[in-house]
């Protein structure tokens, strides 16, 4: 099968909304066959369907793939500039006995254009993924090619369009397993070379099933928008399904590239997992150079008012304090507090750390020993530990208490190192105000 041809296969969106994370697995995956096979990978832009096809949605697939890295190897194809090829394909089989004409319904708008199923054989193929596949005869309808309108079914429209781009794999999702059985016997009754199928397993919920927007971000927009990196995402993707074969989870392109084979695609459905994409975002934004997280983080922070006035060099130094705690660059937007003359306080931390009957008395003895001792992370650490001893506390029972008093929220930094980078004068404030205006 295809004795001179190169591996070629295409991602082939259709430009009606958002893109779904399912729908840019496929792109990665065919991706990665492509590099891993040598061959070519190419992108289709199947917009017929002209009421729903928008300049939008076909700007969204463009960034989506740009912001992954998946370019295509060649100019994409617009199905729609191929409607004369599908009207002739459909003219071959009529032609041929292959397909007849039918007012569809009755309704006397017109004929469609109806292909006509081979009667008494078994439909069958070997998936690369699932193995062996057959679909009885008698199972097998008829099925509209060209509408009454004249415009030609995705069936027809998908087939032409793979046999003229010399498609040798189809890689899509598994929810396309019954349109295979139809679009084998449309080969061969073109008189093509059918392509090596692989459908990919649905990806799922919690519950088994088919993850979508209420079950959180499900569209790449989304997780660029909340400052998720591009190289976790195409990681994360790459291994929803798929395995390298060992316990690997943080794999480079190349990695990925090198390793990926379709015969290690899972048949079961994949399911979905946040916490795990936010766990290697945070383990992609920690292994980058300190340059390269604050032009990033610069990036998505953008100019907010916080950040202005001269206040570049204090934006390094929290980005080089807080890089390795940070799970996305959504986290760029709690950073506030190290700009702001007082934070914004979370209401839910300062009910249950600061409302606490002696939690001000305690503080204020805290700000007392501060007051006169040297302002670095021993004498810190040294008056925590004596204010929490003089009040009966154990070890670090204060910490998180100091922490609201002096950031508005529970998590960042170590305490004393997040102390330092306030200063001295901004902590005693914030201290302060704390114990007289939001203690019990």
């Amino acid at each position: 099968m295809f004795p001179n041809m190169s591996t070629r296969v295409r991602f082939a969106p259709s430009p009606t909304g958002q893109v779904h994370i399912g729908n840019i697995r496929a792109a990665i995956f065919n991706w990665l066959f492509a590099r891993h096979e040598g061959g070519r990978f190419l992108l289709r832009i199947e917009d017929t369907d002209r009421e729903r096809s928008t300049p939008e949605a076909l700007e969204a697939v463009m960034a989506a793939m740009n912001w992954l890295g998946l370019e295509p190897d060649e100019p994409p194809l617009f199905q729609s500039t191929r409607t004369d090829a599908h009207i002739a394909a459909a003219e071959q089989l009529l032609s041929n006995g292959l397909a007849f004409k039918e007012d569809k319904g009755g309704t006397g708008k017109g004929d469609c254009v109806i292909f006509r199923m081979p009667a008494g054989t078994d439909s069958e193929f070997d998936d690369i993924i699932k193995g062996r596949l057959t679909k009885k005869a008698e199972d097998m309808k008829d099925f509209v090619i060209v509408r009454s309108d004249g415009s030609p079914v995705f069936h027809l429209a998908n087939v032409v369009d793979d046999i003229f781009m010399g498609i040798t794999h189809v890689i899509r999702g598994d929810d396309h397993v019954e349109n295979t059985f139809r679009h084998i016997a449309l080969y061969k009754a073109l008189g093509a070379d059918v392509p090596r199928y692989a459908h990919l397993p649905m990806i799922v919920n919690a519950q088994g099933k088919p993850y979508s927007k209420r079950d959180g971000d499900a569209y790449v927009g989304d997780f660029r928008q909340k400052g998720y990196y591009a190289d976790a995402l195409f990681n994360y993707l790459s291994l929803l399904g798929w395995s390298p074969g060992d316990d690997r989870e943080q794999l480079t392109r190349q990695e990925l590239t090198d390793a990926f084979t379709l015969e290690r695609v899972r048949s079961s459905a994949s399911q979905m997992d946040l916490k795990k994409l936010t766990f290697l975002n945070g383990r992609y934004l920690a292994d980058m150079s300190a340059a390269d997280f604050e032009t990033a983080a610069s990036a998505y922070a953008g100019s907010p008012d916080w950040l202005q006035a001269g206040k570049a060099a204090r934006f390094s130094e929290v980005c080089r304090l807080l890089q390795s705690r940070t799970k996305t660059l959504a986290d760029v937007r709690e950073w506030t507090y190290f700009f702001d003359r007082m934070p914004a306080y979370e209401q839910k931390a300062v009910d249950k750390l600061l409302r606490k009957e002696g939690v001000g008395v305690m503080l204020s003895a805290f700000v007392q020993k501060l007051g006169v001792v040297g302002f670095d992370h021993d004498s810190i650490e040294s008056a925590l530990r004596a204010a929490e001893a003089e009040a009966g506390l154990k070890e670090g029972k204060l910490n998180q208490p100091v922490r609201v008093s002096i950031t508005g929220i529970t998590t960042g930094a170590g305490i004393c190192e997040t102390m330092l980078l306030l200063g001295k004068d901004s902590v005693i404030a914030r201290l302060t105000h704390a114990a007289t205006n939001l203690c019990g």
